[in-house]
């Protein structure tokens, strides 16, 4: 994956106050440069304006839309927030795959 080159400079852990976000994971473990694409997820399904911006400042508005229009659209479970962060990052399309098939292709 090309985004893996996002930070790699940029060693730094989650802001303390994701830790509500990403509840279901190991807080301590999360890194946010090879864990980007579950922070991104959770952050819009469940985040805060604040860590909104968070996500911004520290992958930048271009990867970050980058990085959304691969992420499958099922994802998301707030389509009010991800229509918004859309409209702020011009996101024109969004990749689609069922959950389903994601599940198999990870059990494959």
């Amino acid at each position: 994956m090309i985004y893996m080159q996002i930070s790699k400079i940029k060693k730094t852990k989650l802001p303390e106050d994701f830790r509500a976000v990403m509840w279901g994971y190991n807080f301590k473990k999360i890194d946010p440069n090879e864990n980007y694409e579950r922070i991104i997820v959770n952050t819009l399904n469940y985040g805060s304006w604040k860590q909104w911006q968070w996500l911004v400042s520290f992958y930048g508005r271009k990867k970050l839309k980058n990085i959304i229009e691969e992420i499958p659209k099922s994802e998301f479970r707030n389509y009010r927030a991800l229509h918004l962060i859309s409209l702020i990052l011009g996101i024109k399309k969004m990749k689609y795959a069922n959950r389903s098939f994601k599940i198999q292709t990870i059990r494959i």
